[in-house]
């Protein structure tokens, strides 16, 4: 080297061993690049969505994850079974083994941490199985169970046998269940034939051993569609709206079982979360009812009008474990 040349400066994270001969003298004071300097203050809403993967996207976990972000909350997913299907309907249903469900549980839940819990297909009693252990082991909170039965095209994505484990295992361990007209039917055991029935249903649904029930009107004919919830401690209250002309419908169960998850985890007590969900959902309805995705029933416009992703305090009670 000429003489004169200034010596390098290392100015990166400390090197594992000295520079090379002839390179000049590494600098003790030089600054560190890469450092955490300061705690953390603030988390994002996390939501859990354990449900099945819909590849046409326009519901299941797809559906999920769109609308936990289009409402802030940071999304995660833990998969129970694959489905081949598009808005004409379900070709077929891959389930994902149990034991490997509960790692992807465990794997969430154990780093992240979450604040509420959608529940949407879950096609096997063992599945069932796997999430109530989950609930009672991670004492999980603000959980709503949106129990997928039917699709939308009319196709069945549950086992009969399952239906009276996820009664007994799942009902008392949620906050909310959220049945439509069919899904209400199968589990109570008779048709649901008008608005003026949806109360005594509802009746029917709770004492199976829901904490609470919404009940959904909308596949009831009229210009209204007419919701009930009902709360085990006898509160009641009739939410209505006008009716969406649209074909596209797919997944308006998962959408509004995830946007009430996402209201919780933001804080919100249930009838206002259910409150706001709606809202979101008929604007997701409203916005995409004149577009064309596929031949079928086509999916919402999850992202009409989305926010940013919400920032809460972060305390060590909040955190992961």
């Amino acid at each position: 080297m000429g003489a004169g040349r200034a010596p390098t400066r290392y100015a990166a994270c400390p090197h594992p061993s000295p520079p090379p001969e002839g390179e000049g003298e590494r600098q003790d004071a030089s600054p560190i690049i890469f450092s955490m300097t300061h705690a953390p203050t603030q988390r994002y809403a996390r939501v859990l969505s354990i449900a099945g993967s819909d590849s046409g996207g326009g519901a299941g976990i797809q559906a999920d994850l769109k609308t936990f972000a289009a409402l802030g909350c940071y999304g995660m997913t833990a998969i129970t079974a694959l489905t081949a299907q598009n808005t004409l309907g379900v070709s077929g249903i891959h389930g994902v083994p149990p034991e490997f469900l509960k790692a992807q549980i465990q794997a969430v839940v154990e780093d992240i941490g979450v604040d509420a819990v959608k529940l949407g297909m879950l096609h096997a009693p063992e599945v069932v199985e796997v999430v109530a252990w989950a609930i009672d082991r991670y004492q999980l909170k603000n959980v709503v169970l949106d129990p997928v039965m039917v699709a939308t095209s009319g196709d069945r994505l549950i086992a009969a046998e399952t239906v009276q484990v996820l009664v007994r295992e799942l009902f008392p361990r949620a906050l909310v269940v959220t049945p439509n007209l069919d899904e209400a039917a199968l589990l109570i055991g008779h048709a649901i034939d008008g608005i003026d029935a949806l109360d005594a249903a509802a009746d029917e649904l709770l004492a199976l051993g829901a904490k609470a029930v919404l009940l959904k009107g909308g596949h009831l004919p009229g210009d209204d569609v007419v919701d009930v919830l009902l709360q085990a401690g006898g509160e009641r209250k009739r939410l209505a709206s006008k009716r969406i002309a649209s074909r596209n419908l797919h997944g308006t169960g998962c959408t509004l079982s995830s946007a009430i998850a996402a209201h919780l985890a933001l804080g919100a007590t249930l009838p206002d979360a259910v409150e706001q969900a709606r809202a979101y959902i008929l604007g997701a309805m409203a916005a995409g009812a004149g577009v064309k995705v596929g031949a079928g029933h086509g999916p919402l416009n999850h992202g009409f009008a989305p926010v940013p992703m919400h920032r809460l305090p972060w305390s060590p009670s909040a955190s992961a474990g």
